[in-house]
C-alpha cells in the first residue's frame, strides 16, 4: 500500500508513526509533503520516508491520500490538487470542520473519507470517528479501519452529521479534561499542597479513576455513588457541583462546540 500525506504536522505524524508501527506500509511507499523544510527534514530523519515540498508530486501513485493540513490552508491545497487525483485513489481527511461536500467539490474527487481523530492519537490512545462516501469500496474501508486503528480506536458512522457531534465529544474532549485537571491542580495548591505534589495527586487520581471505569465493569454513576457516603466529604463536594449546575454546564459547553463545528463545516 502506498500512502501520501499532505501535511506532516502532529496529527499527520501520529498517523505516520502508527502506520509504521503496525507495518501497514513500508517507508519506501510513504511520501509526506509539507511546506516547512525543517519539518520535512525532521520527518525524513526520524522515519526515513520520502519527503517533498510539492503536493501534486506527492500523490502520484498513492493508494491513499491523507489530508492532514490546517483548516485555514485547505482551500489552497484543494485548488492545487484539483483534478490531479485518480478516481481509484482514496482521500482520507483528518481536517476538522471540512465537510465531505467541500472536499468533493474542492478536489473534484468522489472517494472521500472524513474522520475526526483526537490528540491522544499521538500516543496511540486516540479515538477516531469516520464516515465515507458511497464511492469508497469495502476494500478501501478496511484500509481506513487499519490506518485509523493504528492510532487507537476507530468508529464508523453512516451519517456525516455524527462527525460534528464527535468533534464536540471526542475531538475537543481532551481539552475539557485538561481544563478540569488544571482546575483541580489549582484548587489543590490553594488548599496548601506544593504545585508538584498537587500535579501528581491530580494526575494519579484522574488516571486511576479512568482505569477503574474501564476495568470494573460498573457505570460511572454507580462508582460515584460507591464513593459518596451520605453526609461525607465527597457528598459535600458533589453538592457544590450540583448547586453550580455542573452537568448542564458540561452539556452547554459541548453543545457550543457542536454548533461551532456545524458552522465551520458549512
Amino acid at each position: 500500500m502506498k500512502i501520501a500525506f499532505i501535511g506532516g504536522g502532529n496529527m499527520g505524524e501520529a498517523m505516520l508513526a502508527g502506520i509504521l508501527s503496525k507495518k501497514l506500509a513500508d517507508t519506501k511507499n510513504i511520501a509526506v509533503s509539507d511546506a516547512s523544510e525543517t519539518r520535512r527534514q525532521y520527518l525524513s530523519q526520524k522515519y526515513q520516508v520520502k519527503v517533498l515540498g510539492d503536493n501534486r508530486q506527492a500523490i502520484i501513485g498513492a493508494d491513499v491520500i491523507v489530508l492532514a493540513v490546517k483548516p485555514q490552508i485547505l482551500a489552497g491545497v484543494m485548488t492545487e490538487l484539483n483534478g490531479n487525483s485518480k478516481a481509484e485513489q482514496l482521500v482520507l481527511s483528518i481536517i476538522a470542520g471540512a465537510g465531505i461536500d467541500t472536499l468533493q467539490k474542492g478536489l473534484n474527487h468522489k472517494s472521500i473519507v472524513r474522520s475526526m481523530p483526537n490528540t491522544p492519537a499521538q500516543i496511540g490512545e486516540g479515538v477516531t470517528v469516520w464516515t465515507a462516501t458511497e464511492e469508497v469500496n469495502d476494500r478501501q474501508k478496511k484500509i481506513v479501519q487499519d490506518i485509523l486503528g493504528a492510532m487507537g480506536k476507530e468508529f464508523y458512522v453512516n451519517e456525516e452529521s455524527f462527525l460534528d457531534m464527535a468533534t464536540a465529544v471526542s475531538g475537543s474532549g481532551p481539552a475539557y479534561l485538561f481544563y478540569f485537571i488544571e482546575a483541580m491542580t489549582d484548587a489543590a495548591v490553594k488548599l496548601g499542597f506544593a504545585p508538584d505534589i498537587a500535579n501528581e495527586l491530580v494526575l494519579g487520581t484522574v488516571l486511576g479513576a479512568s482505569h477503574l471505569v474501564l476495568k470494573s465493569g460498573k457505570e460511572p454513576a454507580e462508582l460515584r455513588r460507591m464513593v459518596t457516603s451520605p453526609g461525607g466529604t465527597t457528598a459535600a463536594a458533589i453538592r457544590k457541583f450540583e448547586e453550580s449546575g455542573f452537568s448542564d454546564l458540561i452539556y452547554q459547553a459541548m453543545k457550543a462546540a457542536f454548533e461551532r463545528a456545524k458552522q465551520l463545516g458549512s
